[in-house]
């Protein structure tokens, strides 16, 4: 037991308590003393070390540099890559017919030989037909440019948005921007020229990368799986599969698309005894390679030019038209054709229409549907790899 605690009046009753109670509490802890300031403890200084290591800081320098410099090649060699997304593209959509027919027992040569001729073949024939009359037409339309582009500005819609732009001060801008088109046609066509001996070239070199692409394709990926790690090769092979499921199938699925809007238009033109009825029809059937905006855009600008070159009740049936047909591609043909190759967002699609215009102008359009597929389904495989490595790293800790 502790002695009973009594008062000690002087420094020696006050060391002789703090003994006892030494004693009976361990030398480590000594008893209370009244009257006596405590000794002050050292005071313990923590340091704390930087995080920031070297290599974080080299890290992310290299990691921006090698930013840098991927943007620099993307901006100096764009049209090189443009010509090869096409021939990407075009090399997709022919690989699904390649592969019906070696699946039928013919050789894989052969194959790509009978594709190639029956799509020139298919692009011969429709040029026999069609470019007599869309020459003829479209000189036509040249000719009578100017006096059509007057008309247009004079209607009453564009009478209204001029008005309307004019009080918000943007019809300056509007006049600066497009001062050309107020003048004859023939001249931007001509300043287009130059343009026409690159497009065939560009035509050339898209043709003969989609030959060697379905020659020499397969084998140069087969090569790069061979040297992935074995457990994860079966994945890439998986990636690979579905974008090559997707993107053929929707180029596929868009052509037909184009060739049904075409025609339908075209035909509803012709009966309706427009002027311009095949140029204005191949355009809209082109328009569909641009997802939303395109077909928007053909229909506004038709019913214009149908308002000046056939009147108002011909301007209304031809905005029935666009409008039916509309509801037509978009809840019929497109769910029918795109609903085993392609599910993108809407939102992502726009997302995508909108950031791959700005990179590559009207190739960038076309080509955002299939970009936007593919960069769903590596998104989608790297989070379910990732799920992976988490259920895998749980399962050893619950047994």
């Amino acid at each position: 037991m502790r002695p009973r605690r009594t008062h000690l009046g002087d420094e020696d009753g006050c060391r002789q308590a703090r003994d006892v109670a030494s004693a009976e509490d361990g030398p480590e802890h000594g008893g209370p003393c009244w009257g006596v300031e405590p000794v002050a403890e050292p005071e313990v200084r923590l340091e704390l070390r930087s995080q920031v290591t070297l290599r974080t800081v080299l890290t992310v320098c290299f990691t921006v540099l090698g930013v840098m410099i991927l943007a620099t090649l993307v901006v100096k060699t764009r049209v090189a890559l443009t010509l090869t997304g096409i021939a990407v593209l075009v090399a997709l959509s022919l690989e699904h017919g390649v592969s019906r027919l070696e699946k039928r027992g013919l050789k894989r040569w052969l194959a790509i030989a009978l594709v190639l001729l029956a799509l020139f073949v298919a692009v011969s024939a429709l040029g026999l037909l069609v470019i007599p009359d869309l020459v003829e037409q479209v000189d036509a339309l040249v000719t009578q440019w100017p006096q059509l582009w007057r008309q247009v500005r004079g209607t009453g819609i564009l009478r209204a948005l001029n008005q309307r732009l004019h009080s918000l001060g943007w019809n300056e801008r509007l006049e600066e921007a497009t001062p050309a088109l107020a003048g004859p046609l023939p001249a931007l066509l001509m300043s287009a020229i130059g343009g026409v001996v690159g497009l065939l070239g560009g035509m050339l070199t898209v043709f003969f990368l989609v030959v060697f692409m379905l020659v020499f394709g397969g084998g140069v990926l087969k090569r790069l799986l061979e040297l992935a790690r074995p457990d994860h090769r079966m994945r890439y092979v998986r990636v690979l599969h579905n974008i090559y499921t997707a993107t053929g199938g929707y180029l596929s699925g868009i052509t037909l698309i184009c060739a049904v809007n075409a025609t339908l238009t075209t035909t509803m033109l012709a009966v309706l005894g427009l002027p311009f009825y095949l140029p204005l029809g191949v355009a809209s059937g082109f328009s569909s390679l641009v997802p939303y905006a395109g077909p928007i855009i053909a229909g506004g600008f038709i019913t214009l030019l149908t308002l000046v070159t056939g009147g108002a009740w011909k301007a209304l049936a031809v905005f029935v038209y666009f409008l039916l047909y509309g509801q037509l591609e978009g809840n019929v043909m497109a769910p029918l054709i795109f609903k085993r190759t392609v599910h993108v967002n809407p939102l992502l699609t726009l997302l995508a229409v909108l950031f791959c215009v700005e990179l590559a102008g009207i190739v960038g359009a076309v080509v955002a549907v299939p970009v936007a597929a593919t960069v769903q389904i590596i998104i989608r495989e790297v989070l379910l790899f990732r799920q992976e490595r988490r259920e895998a790293a749980v399962l050893p800790v619950e047994s």
